[in-house]
């Protein structure tokens, strides 16, 4: 589902961030990406969601080459394929939960009436419906990932790009947001990649990659999930 050759990426002139990562994401896998702050990991996600330009090296997902890739198909590709979910939430404050989760669906050309029901049940589905004509500012933290949870898992991903999900939130709540995303990509079979700092919600995963200067170092597969 996910397959990364030889990615190598620096800021201006400053020394690699990431060299030469080589690693594949099979269908229906969870992998948890473990390293410190500042290590890339949240740069190697937003390479290969295509949000930042590759600089070397291949990124494919799904067959394929996002490197290959230029606006507006690479839009699309993220739009139709890729979920992803943010550490600070990113969700429109102006907007309800509902029109928030319901807005990739829209972009795609899916009916209003349509996308708001499949939203609905995307939002049931993390326990938040309830909150569905609420804004952002009117729920806790926790309650906002759930709704961004909702919103990358609306479009049907085939991959789930997953940043920090719980590091702008309390233990308890963090806990609960990581059982919600885990056992629903689960259950639909979606690839998930989740970079972290968090040994313990590393362990969830099927497997562990350790990312330290800008290598992957260590490799180890879980039983825990």
């Amino acid at each position: 589902m996910l397959s990364v050759d030889a990615l190598s990426f620096r800021h201006a002139a400053r020394e690699p961030l990431l060299e030469g990562l080589s690693f594949e994401v099979q269908p229906g896998e969870c992998v948890a990406l473990l390293g410190s702050s500042g290590s890339g990991k949240s740069t190697l996600l937003q390479l290969i969601a295509g949000l930042t330009a590759l600089q070397a090296g291949q990124v494919c997902v799904d067959g394929k080459r996002v490197d290959g890739l230029h606006e507006p198909a690479l839009t699309a590709l993220r739009r139709e394929h890729i979920g992803f979910v943010y550490q600070r939430f990113c969700l429109l404050p102006t907007l309800t939960l509902l029109e928030n989760v319901a807005m990739p669906l829209e972009l795609v050309g899916v009916s209003a009436a349509v996308a708001a029901e499949r939203a609905q049940a995307r939002l049931a589905q993390l326990g938040i419906e309830n909150l569905a004509a609420r804004f952002p500012d009117q729920v806790s933290g926790g309650e906002q990932q759930r709704a961004g949870i909702a919103r990358a898992l609306v479009i049907n991903p085939k991959l789930v790009l997953a940043d920090e999900p719980t590091g702008s939130l309390d233990a308890a709540s963090g806990e609960r947001v990581l059982d919600a995303l885990l056992a629903l990509t689960r259950r639909e079979g979606c690839s998930v990649l989740i970079a972290t700092h968090s040994a313990a919600l590393a362990g969830r995963a099927d497997r562990v990659m350790s990312l330290q200067s800008g290598a992957i170092v260590h490799e180890s597969g879980n039983l825990a999930w």
